[in-house]
This record gives C-alpha cells, structure tokens and sequence, in this order.
C-alpha cells in the first residue's frame, strides 16, 4: 500500500517532518491555550499573485500547468500558451474600460476559463469578486450592488439573464460576457490594439497589499459580507501549503503531482487551490461539479495523484462503494471491510505515532482479503492514482477517516473560512490525526478563548468586510479573528472543532449541546443527504434529516420497490425509517444519552439551494431550515417521544 511506504521513507527523512514546528502557550493550569507555527515562505516585498503566469512561462514556458478537456480528451496547456491568454483576456478588459482597481465580477462553475480570468482580471490592474454560479437575482443583486462591479463574466446564458434581471433597477448596468457565446474570444479581439507594455505597467503596479477579491460568504444567516483579501493575503495562504505539502510527492512519494479540481471557484478554498496549484507548477484540470455522476468519469480520464474536496465528497465515494456492493448481493461484505478499514487504520496509525503496536496477523489478513474485494475498487472510483487528499468545510467522521487510509488514500483534514484566506489549520504531512483539524498552517498563530472560541491571527487573515466597518470590528482585535467556531488544542497542538458557538444548543434541562458532532456523523450514514439537529430549550434533542435522492433510488431498487414511490410515502416506510435510525444510533455513540438524538422526522422536499435552505458551499442554513420546518419541529415535541 503506497501510503504506508511513504510513512515509512518519512520516518526516515525527519528533516521533512519537523519542518512544520510548531510552538505551544499554556495557562496556568497547563492546558494548551495557543499554538503558534512560523512561516515557511516570506512575505513578499514586491509583487503579486498577477505574477505567476508570466513568472512561469519566463522560468519554464513548455512546463505543463493545466490540462484542459476538449472532447473527452485532456490536452495539455503550457505556461507559455496559459500566459499568452491572460494577456490576451486582461487587454480586453482594459479596452473595455477596466480601471486599476476596478471591479470584476465572475459567475460561473469550475472552468478552466474562470482560471484565465481571474489571472487577466489580476494582471490588468482589477480585483475579482465571484459569484456562485447558482446565485438568484436577488443576491446577485447584492453582490454587484455591494462591490461596485462594473463588469460580469457569466457562464451561461441563464446566468446573464439572472445579472440583467438583479441589476435591472441599478443606476448603470454592468456590462456582461457569457463564456458559452464565447467571452475570451470576444476579449482577445477587444483588446487587440491594446500593447502588452500597458499589461506589464498595471501588473507591476500591483503590490503584496493591493485588494485581489472581494470574496463574499455564503451567508448562512443574514445578507453575505465581502471579504477584503489581499496579494499579500493568497500568497500566505498558498506559498505556505505548497512549501509544507509538495515536497510529499517530490521527496516521499516519487509521483508527479496533479489534481483535479472540482469545488466552485467563488469559494476560497477553490481559488487558493489553482493559485497554490500554479505557483508550484502542479497540473490542474477542471470538473464543473461535485455530483457523482459528472464527477465521476473526471476522475477516472483526468487520474489526479491528490484531491482537495469537502466532506460530502469522501461520504458520496463511501456510499457509492457500498451501493455497488449491495447491488451484486454483496452489502455485508462492504459493511465488514469498513469495519475492517477502521480497525486495521487505527492499528496502524498508533503503531506509526508510537501509541501501539499495530495491526497483528490477522487483522493484516484480513485488510489484505478485502483490498483485493473492495479497497481497490474505492481507489479505482477515483483514478486509481490518488493516495493523498485534503477535506475542509466541516469536520469528517473519524471512521471515515480510517476506512480511507485502508484504502490506500490519506485524508488530512484542514479549517478555516473565507476571512482566513481559506485553510487556517491543516493536519501536517505524513503525521496523520484523524478525528482533527490539524495545527496552525506556518505563518499562522490558533488561540483558544476563555469561552472556547477559535481566534486566528497571521499573514491569512483579512484586513476587512467591504463598505462594513461594524461587522469588521465585531471579530479583528489586535489582528486576532473570531472565528466563531469553538474548539479546543491537543497536547501538539492539535485543533478539534467542538462546533458553531452561535450553533450551541441549550436544553430546558440546561444540558449544552453541540450540534455538529451529532450532524457530522450522520451525514455520514447511506441515505442521510442533509441534517439539522434541533432541541434549544427542548426537554430532549431532535433532527430534521433529508433523504439523499440517490440514495433513496438505491434503496428502492435493490428492494424491488417502484423507484418512482413518492416521498411521501417513503417517510412513512418503517423500513425505511429503521434504516435511518440505524443512521440515528451512530451519531448517538459519540454523545452522552443527554445529548443523543432521541426523535427525528424526515422531510419530504429536502434542503437545496433552490429552496434557500443550503449554500452553494453545502452548508445548512439552519434558521431558515428551522422557520421552514416549524411544524414539523412542533411535531416531534408534542408527541413526546
């Protein structure tokens, strides 16, 4: 198993280990109160992130950066071709008007254009704010509005019409392109007569503290807030992962690097990612979605060495393993090989970090029987290369974790959010901790409050809210961020995040609750898509959970029911509802019996985006999910389960 060896070359490189050190700060009591993890890459002087196409085809013009699918083939893109359209699209903008400083903003999914884009926007001078592709009129509103975008890029001719209808009422309407009718195209030719001179003197007039995005939140309550994130703030957040993650494949793995990349570009952990991903000169290619069935075929013809996802996409990847295994009557099997997995990764891992001794004979025989049945066929799912993978967002169940690391794949875990240019923790290379967020990414400092909240300082953290001077003032004190998270450092300096602080749930029994324990895990189950644990000032707690569609389809067919059953009907199926409690009882392993799910209703129309109860970030927006379902809620107090 390659990841295996690779722990094994590490332990015998320890100069690449100890790179990440990290300093710890007790109180008086000796529990761990901040760590604190020095750079790996300086601050810039000069410069910025426009730079790096053109640095890169100055230094290695026929290096291969990106890969870009035409016609169900990946074709290659040099440094020097990718440089050359930047150029070509930043002319355009400048002919178009562009100001130094101005605004563009982008609407679309994950395309190989919306890299170009957001290097020309950089290189002539803008600052990019995204939209997310699924955004309603009303937010694009908002957002245009907000930022005092004059531009807009969209994908499709829906997302145009979406901008014309949000804009309709402002006093000067954008000016609009539309990949599909071809925006480069349109650019290049705008900006034909524009001398590559103007490009250089606006890129170089770009510093490490000049605004690069005006990056919004997926507003899980209230109105989104910009981000203001500056060069400055991307390279902290890129050139310090590169220099702790990339010499993995360099010196330990023997692999190129390359990876697919499929989060939307309007979240900042996407766009750090190709930012990271070009500076290093690691191969990219592009997946408009995270659904299975388009993501799927991308990753068998692309074969990425490495994934950086959420967790929905380790649990879709687990939950397709285990359907395809129901379907040739081999379910039982898949359910022992995950036991198995989650035994064998947690053997090994303690032996690795000196708490064990590890696997012994018969377990190692088992894993082996069930590589060949069902850990192979896990790594086949997504290329067949990959044996590292990064999952932020929202915690992974543990046991996933390990199931993964069985299969020959470590998933390391990393948090922040958009204020802290993405990442602001990441388990270190090669010193696996499932069940952990990792330690302070170098050049950053995690301090734990007297309440339990997460505070972030370092050269990641944002400088301000656009046009918000409050809400700025409200989470920066002395450079340290609010995160309002809360969590708690390990003895090395670990973070685990214990949940939302505004999330917490408080019985009438007085019993706090932290909600995202309980959700995580059952997120994690076959048929549970979506879930919100309810109970604030409730005698017990409860949940609201969302039936996955192809779960559900699975369910019914390996069943032999009609797979076009209305839901309705389905919430009602005590078989069904069995199952789910199944999903139910595993949650509640990881709490004490006051904070165990103790009713549950399942909900027939779900949690979408169109529906304004999910982020295009895949997070519940809990007050509106519990407006929307207060009777339901009512429900299950009333019957006094």
């Amino acid at each position: 198993m390659g990841v295996r060896k690779d722990l094994k070359r590490a332990k015998r490189r320890t100069g690449l280990v100890e790179r990440h050190r990290v300093e710890l700060v007790r109180d008086s009591a000796g529990t761990v109160r901040e760590a604190r993890s020095a750079p790996l890459a300086p601050r810039p002087t000069t410069g910025s992130t426009a730079d790096i196409p053109f640095t890169n085809a100055a230094e290695a013009p026929d290096a291969v950066v990106l890969r870009r699918e035409r016609n169900g083939t990946w074709q290659p893109v040099t440094a020097a071709a990718f440089a050359r359209e930047v150029a070509a699209a930043a002319k355009g903008l400048i002919a178009a008007g562009l100001q130094p400083g101005g605004r563009v903003a982008v609407m679309s999914r994950t395309r190989y254009e919306w890299t170009v884009l957001d290097f020309a926007i950089w290189a002539a001078g803008g600052q990019t704010v995204p939209v997310y592709a699924t955004s309603s009129a009303e937010q694009v509103d908002w957002i245009v509005r907000d930022s005092g975008a004059r531009y807009v890029v969209t994908e499709t001719a829906d997302n145009a019409a979406t901008v014309l209808t949000g804009t309709a009422a402002h006093p000067e309407a954008p000016r609009v392109w539309q990949l599909d009718a071809g925006a480069l195209d349109d650019l290049t030719a705008l900006g034909a007569d524009i001398p590559d001179e103007e490009v250089t003197k606006r890129r170089t007039a770009l510093g490490p503290d000049t605004v690069a995005t005006v990056c919004y939140t997926s507003g899980t309550t209230g109105r989104p807030k910009g981000c203001v994130l500056t060069h400055a703030n991307l390279h902290a957040e890129a050139a310090n992962t590169v220099e702790l993650l990339h010499p993995i494949f360099k010196e330990v793995t023997g692999q190129t690097a390359a990876t697919l990349l499929f989060l939307p570009l309007a979240h900042i952990l996407g766009r750090t990612l190709q930012i990271a991903c070009l500076a290093a000169r690691i191969e990219i290619g592009h997946c408009p979605g995270i659904k299975p069935d388009e993501l799927r075929p991308a990753l068998r013809a692309f074969r990425p060495t490495f994934l950086v996802g959420v967790p929905y996409l380790f649990e879709k990847i687990h939950d397709t393993g285990r359907a395809t295994a129901e379907k040739i009557g081999r379910g039982a099997s898949f359910d022992r090989a995950h036991r198995v997995g989650v035994r064998f990764g947690e053997a090994y891992l303690d032996r690795f970090l000196g708490r064990g001794k590890g696997p012994g004979p018969g377990l190692y025989a088992a894993w082996a029987l069930y590589d060949l049945l069902v850990y192979r066929r896990i790594r086949k799912e997504i290329g067949g290369r990959v044996r590292y993978a990064i999952s932020g967002g929202s915690p992974l169940d543990r046991d996933l974790n390990l199931f993964f690391f069985a299969a020959g794949i470590i998933v390391y875990e990393g948090y922040g959010l958009t204020e802290t240019t993405a990442a602001a923790t990441i388990v270190p290379p090669l010193r696996p901790r499932p069940g952990t967020v990792g330690r302070p990414v170098p050049g950053t400092a995690v301090r734990i409050a007297d309440d339990g909240e997460v505070l972030v300082k370092g050269g990641i953290v944002f400088g301000s809210y656009w046009n918000n001077l409050e809400a700025t003032a409200a989470v920066l004190d002395d450079g340290w961020f609010a995160t309002g998270d809360l969590g708690a450092l390990d003895e090395d300096g670990y973070l685990t995040i214990t949940g939302r602080k505004k999330d917490i749930i408080v019985t009438s029994g007085g019993k706090n609750v932290s909600p995202a324990v309980l959700e995580d895990r059952l997120r994690s189950r076959p048929l549970v898509g979506q879930c919100v644990v309810v109970g604030d000032q409730r005698p017990f707690v409860a949940a609201l959970i969302a039936l996955d569609p192809e779960a559900v389809a699975h369910w019914l067919s390996v069943r032999r029911l009609p797979t076009d059953t209305p839901l309705s009907e389905l919430v009602r199926d005590e078989r069904l509802r069995a199952d789910v409690q199944r999903a139910v009882d595993h949650a509640n392993e990881a709490v004490s019996r006051a904070e165990s799910i103790r009713a549950f209703a399942l909900v027939e129309d779900g949690f979408t985006e169109e529906n304004g109860l999910l982020t295009p970030s895949l997070k519940v927006k809990r007050q509106a999910a519990q407006e929307a379902y207060a009777e339901q809620i009512e429900a299950l107090y009333t019957r006094g389960n």
